[in-house]
């Protein structure tokens, strides 16, 4: 029998294509760490002369972190609420901005490259130069914060009662002036959103907008019934880009970071890295299945 090419085995193949190159750096440089981690954290670790030694301790290290360790629930609840309010933020300003990008008006390529910048600040290029004392991008940020916060104390009780004496929720009135004191963050982890985005807006058929316009819908209308649906998928993307950016550059890796590499405890450290994996890989499980049910796919 004749093999044949569908148009389903060949989008099969392509994707494998594509992620094979992820697939070979896995398999040969990430899945022999992968589970030499998973070891360390049910042993303890200690360095010997010509390598370490393995000595097995069944779930205490698990116990340390979660019972024993005062910082590590406290630091791991905190990112998980940081990640809660800054990602539909980060959301919601990378597709408004990303909208606005996609307008035609003179400057727009290097409007675009401005709104990129933040990826290439925090690019390891820019931490090894701030590092050596080249540069001082952490002080200011701390100042732009500081006078953030300055103006904020300001105005930030005028603002809270105006907008409570609107009728406005109190809950999305908090939630409101926690936005504006994470706006340099939000800017700052916004860049590879907008381009996603962008490359979603302009996948777009004009003819779409086009018979839009001619059967008479607003903007309004438009932008709720072919943008937003469009560019559906893409927001599960970035919605899952970005909790995972999120955590990548957080105090809890820090903190497994310096129990490994400062206080020389491997096994503590590997057994809060596998928390902190199951609670991130529970969270995407919940809000990629809940997300996934609500997206629009175009064929």
């Amino acid at each position: 029998m004749r093999f044949q090419w569908t148009l389903t085995r060949r989008r099969a193949l392509l994707g494998i294509a594509f992620i094979s190159p992820w697939l070979l750096g896995f398999v040969f440089l990430f899945l022999i760490p992968l589970i030499q981690s998973v070891s360390f954290s049910f042993h303890k670790l200690t360095i010997v002369e010509g390598g370490y030694e393995l000595t097995a301790v069944g779930l205490n290290n698990f116990k340390d972190a979660l019972l024993v360790n005062p910082t590590f629930n406290r630091i791991l609840t905190e990112s998980v609420i940081d990640m809660i309010i800054n990602v539909p933020l980060i959301l919601f300003f990378s597709l408004f901005t990303a909208t606005l990008l996609n307008q035609k008006f003179r400057g727009r390529t290097a409007a675009r490259a401005i709104f990129f910048l933040p990826v290439i600040l925090a690019s390891s290029a820019i931490t090894a130069a701030e590092a050596s004392g080249l540069i001082n991008l952490i002080g200011d940020a701390n100042a732009i914060n500081e006078l953030g916060g300055a103006a904020s104390s300001f105005n930030g009780d005028y603002m809270i009662m105006m907008l409570l004496d609107l009728g406005i929720p109190g809950v999305f009135v908090e939630y409101l002036m926690e936005a504006i004191l994470r706006i340099y963050d939000i800017v700052s982890s916004s860049g590879v959103q907008i381009i996603i985005f962008l490359a979603a807006l302009q996948s777009i058929p004009g003819s779409m907008y086009e018979v839009a316009k001619i059967e008479g819908a607003t903007s309004y209308e438009t932008f709720w019934k072919i943008t937003f649906p469009m560019v559906s998928p893409l927001i599960l993307t970035n919605v899952i880009y970005t909790i995972i950016d999120s955590f990548s550059n957080s105090t809890i890796t820090r903190t497994i970071y310096t129990t490994a590499f400062q206080s020389l405890n491997f096994g503590l450290s590997a057994a809060m890295a596998w928390l902190y994996t199951l609670v991130i890989g529970i969270i995407l499980i919940v809000i990629g299945v809940s997300v996934s049910r609500r997206v629009f796919y175009y064929d």
